[in-house]
């Protein structure tokens, strides 16, 4: 069964950082692109970043200049490191594989980020 772990969640104070980590037990070729995505309590599920096989990527306007995506191919693990985080940024944080077989999805992780 092919699964996303992720990692790094947990609850920051306005301005800190936090580094989220996703592996994947899929094969390297057979991913299109990963990327995170978060959702907020009432809110829909929204992208904040994503990076294809490539290594192109693409963020969300409100976090760009402050969040940053990469992806170790040889661990098949993206990260996503986040740097002057605000309130807003608090959510679930899903982890996501773009694979030929379609789309995974990681259990989630909360992100907290206190005023």
């Amino acid at each position: 069964q092919v699964q996303l772990v992720e990692s790094g969640g947990g609850l920051v104070q306005a301005g800190g950082s936090l580094r989220l980590s996703c592996a994947t037990s899929r094969s390297t070729f057979s991913i299109n692109a990963m990327g995170w995505y978060r959702q907020a309590p009432g809110n829909q599920r929204e992208l904040v970043a994503r990076i294809t096989r490539g290594g192109s990527t693409n963020y969300a306007d409100s976090v760009k200049g402050r969040f940053t995506i990469s992806r170790d191919n040889a661990k098949n693990t993206v990260y996503l490191q986040m740097n002057s985080l605000k309130p807003e940024d608090t959510a679930v944080y899903y982890c996501n594989a773009n694979t030929v077989w379609g789309d995974d999805w990681g259990q989630g992780t909360q992100v907290t980020v206190s005023s």
